[in-house]
């Protein structure tokens, strides 16, 4: 059985740290519920490990970014090099 939330959810890959983290929070408000049947509970939970693994990339990917801006003599922000998430692999 397919809930609202997962029928209507998009590929991950789509979604932004935002929505992603909504959805996640969602997952949680219903798994601490206790009145979601343990098959759904099930689902839902994996959907909770696939949008915290995704929340976590886009994390990841921003720490990197932030890290990649290269700083002038006087301590300010003289450029940004672009995040390559291929060269670090």
């Amino acid at each position: 059985m397919l809930t609202t939330m997962e029928s209507a959810s998009p590929d991950l890959s789509a979604l932004s740290f935002e929505d992603a983290l909504r959805s996640l929070e969602e997952v949680v408000r219903k798994l601490e519920s206790g009145e979601v049947p343990l098959d759904e509970t099930i689902t839902l939970y994996e959907r909770g490990e696939a949008l915290r693994k995704h929340c976590q990339a886009r994390l990841d990917a921003a720490q990197a970014r932030i890290e990649k801006i290269v700083a002038g003599a006087d301590g300010q922000a003289a450029a940004v090099q672009p995040f390559d998430p291929e060269a670090g692999r």
